[in-house]
């Protein structure tokens, strides 16, 4: 029997154990969905398994944070041959602009899904400029052709406008 060695086998394994390590980390985050409607914005997060009375809503000052928690214990003589949904508690921080109403922020649970609304500020809100018509004012440059008989040459006079007379 030939055996080829390889110095690299154990690295790959430690390797291996890091990225299933990481992966994990990875899912256990709180996935988020967020989306513009009208005029507010609508953040969900999937929750599933979630007690609603651990999830705790924090704002403060423009900074919104979502935690909750996910416990599960084997009773008396179930034994666990796999476990891969993550326990315990998850956070997540969102950073809120100046154009969205912290103050006004609402939450509901339905289905394991966490929907936040979150409606954007008044002063904000796209509104409508208006836009008056004045006088018409003289130019406050006149362009005067002189003609010297030798040459077509432009020049410009400067003349003060009414406002700046």
């Amino acid at each position: 029997m030939v055996m080829r060695f390889d110095p690299f086998r154990d690295v790959d394994r430690l390797a291996q154990l890091f990225n299933q390590q990481a992966s994990s980390v990875k899912h256990a985050a709180m996935p988020m969905d967020a989306y513009r409607e009208q005029d507010q914005f609508i953040v969900t997060f999937d929750l599933p398994g979630v007690d609603p009375g651990s999830i705790d809503l924090t704002v403060e000052k423009n900074v919104l944070t979502v935690r909750a928690e996910r416990t599960w214990e084997p009773r008396p003589g179930q034994e666990v041959i796999v476990q891969e949904r993550p326990q315990g508690i998850f956070s997540r921080q969102l950073f809120l602009g100046e154009g969205l109403d912290a103050d006004a922020v609402q939450a509901s649970y339905d289905l394991g899904v966490l929907t936040l609304t979150i409606p954007v500020a008044e002063q904000a809100k796209p509104r409508k400029v208006s836009v008056t018509a004045g006088e018409r004012m003289s130019p406050a440059i006149e362009a005067n052709r002189v003609d010297d008989g030798a040459s077509n040459q432009a020049t410009a006079t400067s003349q003060p406008s009414p406002a700046n007379a």
